[in-house]
């Protein structure tokens, strides 16, 4: 039997926990999950919804990519015989013997379904992408196939899609005057990396205030968000460790995992009894043939996961991680800055102390209208990967202009800079979102995810309603983000709407009203449940636990 904690390589900073006490996990009601956990680890109502659709929905939904799969043959048939013109890309006669560079399932998908709804994706935007921006109009001649723009403009678009959770993406002169002394000190790039001519005093700045925001030991910055999952995470694992990953975690992370050469296994998204279960095999069993103890074993959660809109269930996480003595990488790319009283992210949300994650990871893409990410812990933590890390030894520095567009509104969000504009924009953001969603369950539209997250799936299911949804918001000079398969589960297609403390109530109201047009007029309003707005009504105190 292997030991039960998973012992340390020779100066690696990460230290297992201390045991802790048992785990209380969320139940599902009538296809409608509503997690109200209580106890010691919750220390307030925790409410998300995963509503499933009625049947003749999935059966409706796979309808209709059946027929449109048959049509796509027969119009494959029809390019074979040279009917029809195929605009795609295909093989040379002389190359047909070769390995084939395209696979053969994706062509198939990408030239017969999605060049059906390709207008909606990939629009070019001429403005800077705040609250409200302006479009390129385009047309197409052919089908999708290719565009041509008509030289006008839609302008006055609201923005339902950017992550510009606290409206940091602004162009207020009064507000910018810092970043614009930056670029003048110095200059848009460094041309160099940390270890080399690099570092600046302006970065070694930010990872401090970074520190100090989280409530850790130390930080370190990155000039890319998605390098800093995928280039970290192999500087923390390797062979003959463990990563357990949740099944919704994004690419990033999946990519840096890979890279690792650990071993991984996936547990279904936000459930505890499927991690805790393959935590009590990893510890009991150890790893494969050998069955010696793993070396580490990580697991890797997102805060807000940013295609279901769910918030981590991180009291449990932590809990089962003292328990099994594991390691915990927490990913706050959209949690940091958009929950949490002060903005201060899940750990905030959750009243927790930051100490109990190993590794605290995010990006200033969001909340911050920057770009580049942090990983923050302990100051021993850092310092490995300051010499470990591919991305802190190789990768170009952050931009000046980048790191004083994060120091700016950072200060700005803890008051440092004299007002009170950071806490009132966190504060709006919650109320944005709490009205937004409140309106659309009422409408009895499916939306799926926490209550309090700013990340608001809006369920269309059905492949055709995807392109003629995006369409219709246009028209109505509503931009938003549609997402299908495969993207998302083949029955599931979206839309997902991002709440900015930016958006006024007027322009949420905008978007309401239309939604409740497009709900009525493309049969969109599938809940059988209406939520109230009474969460009492909701606090059960018996159910059963999904598998």
């Amino acid at each position: 039997m292997a030991h039960t904690s998973a012992p340390v390589r020779n100066g690696h900073p990460l230290h297992p926990g201390k045991n802790d006490v048992g785990l209380r996990n969320g139940f599902s009601k009538n296809g409608q999950h509503l997690h109200h956990t209580k106890g010691g680890l919750y220390k307030r109502p925790f409410t998300e919804s995963f509503e499933q659709a009625p049947l003749y929905v999935a059966v409706l939904t796979y309808m209709g990519f059946g027929v449109v799969t048959l049509f796509g043959y027969f119009r494959d048939f029809l390019r074979a015989w040279g009917f029809e013109k195929c605009n795609l890309a295909q093989e040379r006669e002389e190359q047909k013997d070769f390995v084939p560079l395209y696979q053969d399932f994706e062509n198939f998908y990408t030239r017969n379904l999605y060049m059906r709804v390709r207008d909606n994706w990939n629009r070019p935007i001429c403005s800077l992408p705040g609250p409200q921006f302006d479009l390129m109009e385009r047309v197409s001649d052919d089908y999708n196939w290719t565009f041509r723009h008509t030289g006008k403009v839609i302008d006055g678009v609201i923005n339902m899609g950017s992550y510009n959770y606290l409206g940091f993406a602004e162009n207020d002169p009064t507000f910018l005057t810092s970043v614009e002394e930056s670029n003048e000190k110095y200059g848009s790039g460094v041309c160099s990396t940390r270890q080399e001519m690099g570092n600046l005093d302006i970065h070694e700045e930010l990872e401090k205030l970074v520190a100090t925001f989280l409530g850790v030991e130390s930080a370190m910055t990155f000039g890319m968000g998605f390098a800093t999952n995928a280039m970290n995470i192999p500087a923390l694992v390797g062979k003959g460790c463990l990563i357990l990953s949740d099944e919704l975690n994004h690419t990033s992370l999946v990519l840096g995992a890979r890279l690792s050469g650990s071993t991984i296994r996936v547990f279904k998204h936000n459930n505890m009894q499927s991690l805790e279960k393959l935590l009590r095999d990893a510890v009991v069993h150890g790893q494969p043939r050998s069955h010696r103890p793993w070396k580490k074993i990580l697991i890797i959660v997102e805060g807000i996961y940013s295609m279901e809109g769910s918030i981590v269930r991180l009291p449990e996480i932590i809990a089962l991680k003292k328990k099994y003595k594991a390691y915990l990488y927490l990913d706050e790319a959209h949690s940091i800055g958009a929950v949490g009283p002060t903005g201060r992210g899940v750990v905030e949300f959750f009243e927790l102390d930051p100490r109990d994650i190993d590794v605290l990871m995010g990006t200033f893409t969001k909340s911050f209208g920057s770009s580049g990410g942090y990983i923050a812990g302990k100051k021993e933590l850092v310092d490995f990967l300051r010499l470990h890390s591919h991305s802190a030894v190789y990768a170009t520095s952050m931009s000046p202009p980048v790191a004083e567009q994060i120091l700016r509104s950072m200060k700005c969000i803890m008051g440092l800079d004299g007002t009170t504009i950071g806490i009132q924009r966190v504060r709006r953001l919650a109320e944005n979102t709490r009205y937004f969603r409140q309106r659309l369950n009422e409408m009895g539209f499916i939306i799926y995810g926490h209550e309090e997250s700013p990340v608001v799936p809006l369920l269309l299911f059905m492949p055709g309603k995807v392109g003629a949804f995006a369409r219709e918001m246009l028209k109505r000079k509503i931009g938003v983000v549609v997402v299908g398969f495969p993207a998302t589960p083949i029955t599931e297609a979206r839309a997902r709407f991002c709440v900015s403390a930016a958006h006024t109530t007027p322009m949420l109201d905008k978007v309401l009203n239309a939604l409740d047009e497009l709900g009525d007029h493309l049969v969109l309003k599938y809940s059988r449940h209406t939520r109230s707005s009474r969460p009492e009504l909701y606090d059960e105190t018996s159910f059963e636990m999904d598998d």
